[in-house]
């Protein structure tokens, strides 16, 4: 039977040359580049939670790298470093060999060191620590919203949790729908190039893994200004679902790693050359209002009225799991 050390050195060790000293002893160390300052983000999958425990390991290891870099993208920052913790009922090799596949084939696309971590035997999770890298004083922050910013929105959200209601059962896709929509929810694409290229154009931004609404909501709470999302400038729903079921997803489903972000009206051209340049979509879904009584995210429709909505997003400790 393998040591934990040799499962880490077979399955964990690679290159890293963007590192002063990577794993293999009790700590990393990093150079920062002359001028920037550092960030870091931490995400824990747990199985049951997360992740069905029937899950692709090789999807596994992509997406636990892939939502930590969706936080350094919604800062603006570029990805250089990240920690894995795994927490394993057993040292199954052929797990591993998937999982540190996908991992790194993730870190890989995105320039990241695996510059160390730890092992421990217990109940499935994973944990990454990422780091990065933002010109100092330029890091695309919740709070610096302004009253009469335009609110935007990259790609396609909701499709991840329509992927995850077709793992569960409870709905049918068509294709070619089904399988984007599986692939949406099981290796997320994190947005790193354009949260750099927001820097000089946002007011603010943040990653939507916990709903649309939700996640617009924090830049509201935090800027203390009301968010207001106009029902008819949402991107277009996918064909073939119910619209009632459709429109949850993309409020309230979260796991879609896109970016949010608040941005001047002057700034419209700018963003229109953006979208056009990386050739990812980007909606102009609302607006940013001064409001002394609120600060909150609220759903617009045509007639400039306030649509209820049951829930906004997901909360580890008010929902059940999502068991993405």
């Amino acid at each position: 039977m393998r040591s934990e050390f040799d499962l880490i050195a077979r399955h964990f060790y690679r290159p890293t040359p963007q590192t002063r000293l990577g794993p293999g002893d009790d700590c990393a160390l990093f150079s920062p580049s002359p001028g920037m300052e550092l960030a870091a983000t931490s995400d824990l999958l747990a199985c049951g939670v997360h992740f069905l425990p029937d899950a692709d390991p090789a999807h596994l290891g992509w997406k636990s790298l892939a939502v930590n870099l969706s936080d350094l993208a919604a800062m603006g920052a570029k990805a250089r470093w990240a920690l894995l913790a795994l927490s394993l009922p057993a040292a199954d090799e052929d797990w591993l060999a998937a999982f540190s596949t996908g991992f790194f084939a993730c870190a890989r696309q995105f320039g990241v060191d695996l510059a160390g971590g730890d092992t421990t035997r217990g109940p499935l999770s994973l944990c990454v620590t990422a780091l990065g890298e933002i010109p100092a004083g330029q890091a695309l922050r919740r709070d610096g919203a302004k009253a009469g910013d335009d609110i935007w929105l990259s790609g396609h959200p909701g499709l991840a949790a329509l992927g995850l209601r077709r793992l569960r059962g409870e709905i049918a896709l068509p294709e070619p729908l089904c399988r984007l929509c599986l692939q949406r929810l099981q290796a997320p694409v994190p947005r790193l190039l354009l949260g750099q290229m927001l820097r000089p154009i946002a007011h603010a931004a943040i990653d939507i893994s916990d709903g649309l609404m939700a996640d617009v909501r924090h830049i509201a709470e935090r800027s203390r200004l009301t968010a207001e999302i106009f029902l008819h400038q949402l991107p277009r729903l996918p064909r073939g679902v119910e619209r009632a079921i459709a429109l949850d997803a993309l409020l309230c489903g979260g796991d879609d790693y896109e970016l949010a972000f608040t941005a001047d009206p002057g700034q419209r051209p700018a963003l229109a050359r953006l979208a056009a340049q990386l050739d990812i979509p980007l909606w102009r879904i609302g607006r940013m209002r001064a409001d002394a009584a609120a600060s909150t995210a609220q759903l617009i429709d045509s007639e400039g009225k306030i649509v209820p909505l049951e829930k906004q997003g997901y909360d580890h400790f008010s929902m059940p799991p999502s068991v993405s």
